[in-house]
């Protein structure tokens, strides 16, 4: 592990030495300086993890060494010691960006211990850093899969209203990626450094949703034993996100449209009125439109949301993007679950492309992730297929089945529909033919018969 590198600045040369004896025997690498500008100098040097400075120098106080070493060396922690302390001073340090400042005399063991909280705060902001940065990285255009007209017109939509403060509006049946289009945009804007808050305005019981919102104060309602801060205020200076926006009663409704005209609220049970600046993104898998015709959705807030309306296509009217997701998701459960590599026949492949796929992308992933895990040896088959998928590939077939001029077997085709079938029966039932003919509806005898017609034999992989 590489040493981490203090700088000891003060004209005094005891208290050089002091430090210097004190933090080597701690493990640290130490440097001196014993005035400003010979600080500035190894500064432009050298990289100094922290920095100890005196506040009063000669010639080049310690004041303008901390801005120096804030401006040209960010990622540097400077703590400033003084021997006049007074407040005035204090505060114009930590507003030069002091990470602390101390008073001389001062205790060895209090030193040791602000490094050690200096070096763990900028350890924990470099691991939000990351984390932002992989954020973005994840919700990046680029991960977005789909190569379809319908998917590359969002994606622009995307581009261009990230980086504004218009309010959003995602449209989309339940497993389209609504969320996902949500975080791309915060993501992608200013904000992006400030929080997101998600809420699911149809999982939060109505009469529990007004406090999850905008907060409550201490004794508001029955069990409401202290204050507490809502969605809206965590929010501040960030992104919230109401998905199911069509399940929010009309009372709440009001509320909202107050937060989108005014930004500003009330905590529930309140009078002081909260500013708060926030962007405001909704989404529903609802017809809002209708729902405004009905009576059951309020105009006048349906399109201050709608300012920018995205609406993201249904799974099925989009074919063209299930070949690249399918291979997305493969990669990635095979990656998660350190699995040996899996392919895909093209049977199945046509099989999962044909179907309509209710559930969307969310489905599709669920139905990847089965069948890498259930699935027998290096290619994903047509018996690994979902029964639904399977039967409706099979009723397909059947239904396009064409006859020729000269006829064909009928006992053939039906045979061979016979042999599927039951070889699906005994994958499902783990090859115990008792269970396999329950599945079927049959007697154990007759499936035994039918097997040896048929020539099914259990695979070697999955022989005892």
């Amino acid at each position: 592990m590489t040493e981490l590198k203090v700088l000891v600045v003060d004209d005094e040369e005891n208290i050089r030495e002091y430090f210097s004896d004190v933090l080597r025997h701690e493990g640290y690498q130490v440097d001196t300086a014993n005035n400003g500008e010979e600080a500035i100098k190894m500064i432009d040097q050298e990289f100094y993890d922290v920095t100890l400075i005196d506040l009063n120098m000669p010639k080049v106080d310690g004041m303008t060494v901390l801005t120096y070493l804030v401006e040209h060396s960010p990622d540097s922690i400077g703590i400033i010691l003084t021997g006049y302390a007074t407040i005035k001073n204090a505060v114009e340090a930590m507003k030069c960006g002091a990470f602390d400042y101390l008073a001389k005399p001062v205790k060895m063991e209090e030193v040791l211990m602000v490094i050690k909280r200096a070096l763990e705060f900028r350890n924990l902001k470099r691991e939000n850093i990351a984390l932002k940065k992989q954020l973005k990285k994840k919700y990046k255009f680029e991960n977005f899969i789909g190569d379809s007209l319908q998917m590359n017109k969002i994606f622009r939509v995307i581009e261009k209203v990230a980086d504004t403060d218009s309010t959003v509006l995602i449209l989309g049946e339940s497993g389209t990626g609504k969320e996902l289009v949500a975080r791309a945009i915060h993501y992608h804007s200013m904000r992006r450094d400030n929080p997101l808050i998600p809420v699911n305005c149809g999982a939060i019981p109505e009469e529990l949703l007004e406090s999850e919102l905008f907060g409550h104060e201490k004794g508001a309602f029955t069990n409401a034993i202290r204050t507490r801060i809502g969605r809206f205020e965590l929010a501040n200076g960030g992104t919230i996100f109401l998905d199911e926006i069509a399940e929010m009663s009309p009372h709440l409704q009001v509320k909202l449209l107050r937060v989108l005209q005014e930004q500003e609220f009330e905590r529930l049970g309140g009078t002081k009125t909260i500013k708060c600046d926030i962007r405001v993104i909704a989404a529903t898998n609802k017809n809002l439109d209708k729902l405004v015709q009905e009576n059951a959705f309020r105009e006048d807030l349906y399109y201050r949301l709608k300012v920018i309306p995205i609406e993201i296509p249904p799974l099925r009217e989009r074919r063209s993007d299930i070949p690249l997701l399918v291979h997305h998701f493969l990669k990635m459960t095979i990656k998660a679950r350190s699995m040996a590599a899996k392919t895909i026949s093209r049977d199945v492949m046509k099989a999962l492309s044909k179907y309509d796929w209710p559930g969307n992308v969310r489905e599709l992933e669920n139905i990847i992730e089965r069948m890498v895990i259930l699935s027998e040896g290096d290619q994903i088959t047509m018996q690994d297929l979902p029964d639904k998928i399977f039967q409706e590939q099979t009723s397909e077939k059947v239904s396009q089945t064409l006859i020729p001029e000269d006829g064909f077997s009928l006992n053939n085709a039906i045979n061979e529909y016979e042999r599927q079938l039951i070889l699906r029966a005994l994958e499902k039932a783990d090859w115990v033919k008792n269970r396999a003919a329950k599945l079927l509806n049959m007697n154990r005898t007759t499936l035994v018969e039918k097997i040896k017609k048929q020539g099914i034999e259990r695979p070697r992989s999955m022989a005892n």
